[in-house]
């Protein structure tokens, strides 16, 4: 009940430990199932984009189930929702590393998709109903850190995993931690949280959501064929009719007023959006720079790369601590700022040594680190406590709709100038021009988001 309230701080620690192994899980699974996908496709005999599907539908599932799952937490309690979420995960790992073909893989990283979006709508809000504002911060930093703890071991214990055990040990290694959190949380947490108790959930304005996001994410990763943006233009006028019917109901899936009334809020999530469309492309576009150009092995070239997330793992817990003391939009914004100064000397990317490369990617983990911690507090902080699965599922959409936006970016400048072809030695000049384009705009795009971070206004003042 909503009267119900966690003080007792042994309590507090299991249900942060619950939230960090909750954390750590969907953001590893991801990265780590990356390195394992053409042992895939060559056990199943399937082509490279059918293969690209086994990851982009765990994607697509996570961001249509986000809103509509962190909504139905705050009627029906998000102890529920996280605990079922938790379940279905780890149950839909095990079904995926026994799937003997593709079609049932994918039916299965659809579920296991479903419930990273339930853990993820769920897992900040329970922080934020548990915790007071004056510790919230420093909550939300040792989540983010599992986060990033969890892109960081991924690739890394993936590739691992896969080249002595097979593909399919990677969705076995997460029931381990999955399990652990499921006890923990029958045993240990017996308090429920769902402050809109009672309130009818919103099925319609689900379903247009939902679809509308498909069209658009989808659309997103077919850019820029002509099917693409046909995408992309039917999921936007599909949102745009789901916004209309949204201000007309009585209890929506998406309060559309936090975003017409709450600056804070809506400020806070574009942020985090132009955030995440800035700088998700980055380990791609190094990526490819450091084998394709430099002949970096993959495993060399994922040494090299782990010092960003290793950095955000240190300073994220900080920023989360220090956003408890000081405004968060001041620490956010100076995070923005040292991750569009990061990005504007990777312009000069072919110019740079592999030390200045390591070092700027200390540079762009310490940015990403000061601005993520501090942005969600103040995303989850800016709204009433009946709407806190709400903002989560918010924010987890921005942090997709992002990702996916980044990634649609880089396709479309690589069509115009490579074509839809595989970077190789051949292509090596025209791919080294792009890199100078596609810096500027996502650095101009991070500039951008300084003014948006900086305008939200002030936490204290808006609560």
């Amino acid at each position: 009940m909503s009267s119900d309230k966690i003080t007792n701080r042994a309590e507090k620690r299991t249900v942060l430990l619950v939230a960090a192994i909750a954390s750590f899980l969907t953001p590893y699974t991801g990265s780590a199932i990356n390195l394992a996908l053409p042992a895939i496709g060559r056990e199943m005999e399937i082509n490279a984009v059918l293969l690209g599907w086994v990851a982009t539908v765990y994607l697509l599932s996570s961001a249509v189930f986000l809103v509509p799952f962190g909504r139905l937490s705050d009627i029906v309690g998000r102890r529920k929702v996280f605990l079922s979420g938790m379940v279905i995960f780890s149950v839909s790992s095990v079904l995926c590393a026994f799937a003997n073909n593709i079609s049932s893989l994918l039916i299965f990283r659809t579920f296991q998709g479903a419930g990273s979006a339930m853990i993820f709508a769920t897992g900040f809000a329970i922080l934020t109903s548990v915790f007071p504002q004056k510790e919230r911060g420093r909550a939300m930093g040792v989540a983010i850190a599992a986060v990033y703890a969890g892109l960081s071991l991924g690739p890394l214990t993936g590739g691992i995993l896969t080249e002595y055990l097979g593909w399919r040990s990677i969705f076995l290694f997460t029931v381990i931690p999955g399990a652990v959190a499921i006890i923990f949380v029958v045993s240990k947490i017996k308090k429920e949280w769902a402050e809109s108790k009672g309130e009818p959930f919103d099925i319609p304005g689900s379903v247009i959501y939902g679809a509308s996001l498909f069209l658009i994410i989808f659309g997103l990763s077919d850019l820029p064929s002509f099917r693409g943006i046909i995408f992309v233009l039917s999921g936007s006028l599909a949102f745009s009719f789901f916004v209309h019917i949204e201000k007309n109901t009585a209890y929506p899936v998406m309060n559309i007023q936090l975003f017409r009334r709450n600056r804070l809020f809506a400020l806070s999530n574009l942020a985090a959006f132009i955030h995440y469309s800035s700088t998700f492309a980055v380990a791609f576009l190094l990526s490819l720079f450091l084998q394709s150009v430099k002949g970096f092995s993959a495993r060399d070239a994922g040494l090299i790369m782990v010092f960003q997330p290793v950095v955000m793992v240190i300073v994220a817990p900080l920023s989360g601590r220090l956003s408890d003391r000081f405004e968060p939009r001041y620490l956010s914004s100076a995070g923005m700022a040292i991750t569009a100064t990061s990005l504007t000397f990777f312009i000069f990317l072919e110019q740079m040594s592999i030390w200045m490369i390591m070092s700027n990617l200390l540079l762009l983990g310490a940015g990403l680190g000061l601005f993520i911690s501090p942005n969600t507090n103040a995303i989850m902080s800016s709204v009433e406590k009946r709407y806190v699965g709400i903002a989560s599922g918010s924010m987890g959409t921005m942090r997709l709709l992002g990702q996916m936006f980044s990634m649609g970016l880089v396709m479309l400048i690589f069509s115009v100038f490579i074509g839809r072809e595989e970077i190789t030695q051949g292509n090596t000049k025209e791919f080294l021009e792009t890199l100078p384009l596609l810096f500027s705009i996502l650095s101009g795009l991070c500039f951008f988001g300084i003014f948006a971070s900086y305008a939200r206004g002030n936490i204290r003042i808006n609560l």
